[in-house]
């Protein structure tokens, strides 16, 4: 299978794809044309005495200064190298590949004005490993990111960074070891660069393939849970929620349902006196459901942003140039705030679970010790929750909710989504470990309903935790397991469906 960059549709998946290799994405003689005839619209302008925003003109408050044809190149290269001010470290490479496959495929859709040899020596960046080093502060997320995707671009030129192996390394050096010239940029190309929304993007994409596990993984661990905690699985009967049928609810039901069939210990305790069980055990539908509705409305606003132009001006025609707003963040930033919320609610209620199997009731022992005492068993791991799900609740703080205006006014209302991207993925970075604890506490609990017997997907999840971390016996130094826990959430390890 093959991706045609500016024809076909990007979705989360195939980007990962383009990016890890597993997908060969082209560029076909159809975006060429389509590349070729938007740049002959642009030498057109560039060439005219009308003023185009972008082309023969500064930029931003300086829309008003005309720039000659013999300044049009300094013009381009003066744009990306002012703009490379950003700070902090440096993001991960993944990241980089990422922004240049998402921009490669808006470029060749024909509005920005680029020529196709700066198109191709960004593929060739991609297709060999050649990641630029982009700091991960400086985004206001409109005129897009300029500042991260600056940085991604100097290379172009000659200047910035690069990755070797593990290492930061001169853009000159690299270059001249790989045989390559840095190109002089013409009319437009600076903007087509670095307008855009891209590093938004690709903190977008990577934070939903993690979320999208993640909520999977939610499911499973409360299950294991329940089955622990030895709850009832009434509240996920189908009847139920057909009449309140949001789409994520009734897709945790059902995942409930599948995950505690068969189980021994479900139906070992039907007719017990218990009447009901705390919100954070049987309210999962409503609560897991309820991040999931987050998910598909983020992946949907991404899926069209990744396959939408947001650079500035867009090309129309051979007298049109629209200066727009199509680099404005606010689309992806207000849903990835969204996001965040629904990531930091998964971790909030699995804390609560975890709460709920140290307390000591229906045949369980307090902290899941039978020597306690002398032993403190698992009290201690539910602090680590408990300050992980409070910084998550700090995170949550909406950046698209706040504007500074940038550019002496000209940019007087920005989106912050850069922010916002970030702080999506360190609510997911921690809802990994609030996870990972939740499911060595489970995998604790369910020793004390033995010797009954558990569905088989959480048998199986029981045995990969049981490979890597112990019962607990007596007390010993938990970091070693909770790491390996970890580890196991990060690498995708544990069977979600």
């Amino acid at each position: 299978m093959t991706f045609k960059y500016g024809i076909d549709q990007l979705t989360v998946d195939k980007v990962i794809n383009i990016s890890n290799g597993s997908l060969k994405a082209i560029v076909t003689e159809e975006a060429i044309e389509k590349v070729n005839e938007c740049r002959r619209k642009v030498e057109k302008m560039a060439s005219s005495d009308k003023a185009v925003y972008g082309i023969n003109t500064g930029f931003g408050p300086l829309c008003d200064v005309q720039i000659t044809p013999d300044e049009t190149s300094k013009l381009q290269e003066n744009l990306i190298i002012t703009h490379a001010v950003g700070v902090g470290n440096p993001i991960d490479r993944e990241l980089s590949k990422i922004m240049m496959i998402c921009k490669v495929h808006a470029l060749c859709q024909g509005f920005s004005g680029i020529r196709l040899e700066v198109i191709e020596r960004i593929l060739l960046f991609i297709e060999n490993n050649l990641l630029p080093v982009v700091p991960e502060q400086g985004s206001v997320g409109a005129s897009g990111d300029l500042a991260p995707l600056s940085h991604l671009f100097l290379p172009l030129l000659g200047e910035g960074e690069f990755w070797v192996e593990d290492k930061i390394v001169p853009a000159k050096e690299v270059l001249k070891n790989n045989g390559l010239q840095h190109f002089q940029l013409e009319a437009k190309e600076g903007l087509a660069l670095i307008n855009g929304t891209q590093f938004i993007l690709a903190h977008t994409i990577i934070g939903l393939k993690k979320m999208e596990y993640l909520l999977d993984l939610a499911d499973v661990t409360g299950a294991m849970s329940l089955e622990g905690y030895q709850g009832s699985a009434s509240p996920f009967k189908e009847a139920l929620h057909k009449i309140r049928p949001f789409k994520g609810n009734l897709k945790v039901a059902e995942r409930m349902r599948m995950l505690l069939k068969g189980s021994e210990n479900i139906t070992s305790h039907e007719t017990c006196v218990r009447v009901q069980d705390p919100y954070s055990m049987r309210c999962m539908p409503q609560v897991h459901g309820a991040s999931r509705n987050a998910y598909y409305h983020l992946n949907e606003l991404a899926e069209i942003e990744m396959n939408s132009v947001t650079d500035n001006p867009i090309v129309l025609s051979e007298t049109e140039a629209i200066s727009g707003g199509n680099f404005h963040g606010q689309p992806l930033a207000m849903a990835l705030d969204y996001g965040s919320i629904a990531s930091s609610e998964l971790g909030n209620i699995s804390d609560r679970r975890s709460y709920l199997l140290i307390e000591g009731k229906f045949g369980l022992p307090r902290l899941l010790t039978e020597a306690g005492g002398l032993n403190s068993g698992f009290m201690i791991p539910q602090y680590t929750t408990a300050a992980l799900v409070t910084e998550n609740k700090s995170l949550c703080f909406p950046p698209s909710a706040d504007s500074i205006p940038t550019s002496l006014g000209q940019e007087d209302h920005v989106s912050m989504g850069s922010i916002s991207g970030r702080k999506f993925n360190q609510i997911l970075g921690n809802l990994e470990k609030i996870l990972a604890i939740e499911l060595m506490y489970a995998a604790q609990a369910m020793e004390f309903r033995r010797p009954n017997k558990f569905s088989n997907i959480i048998e199986e999840n029981f045995k990969i935790i049981r490979n890597k971390v112990d019962k607990l016996e007596e007390d010993r130094v938990l970091k070693d397991d909770i790491n390996n826990m970890i580890d196991l959430v990060k690498n995708q390890s544990f069977i979600v469906r």
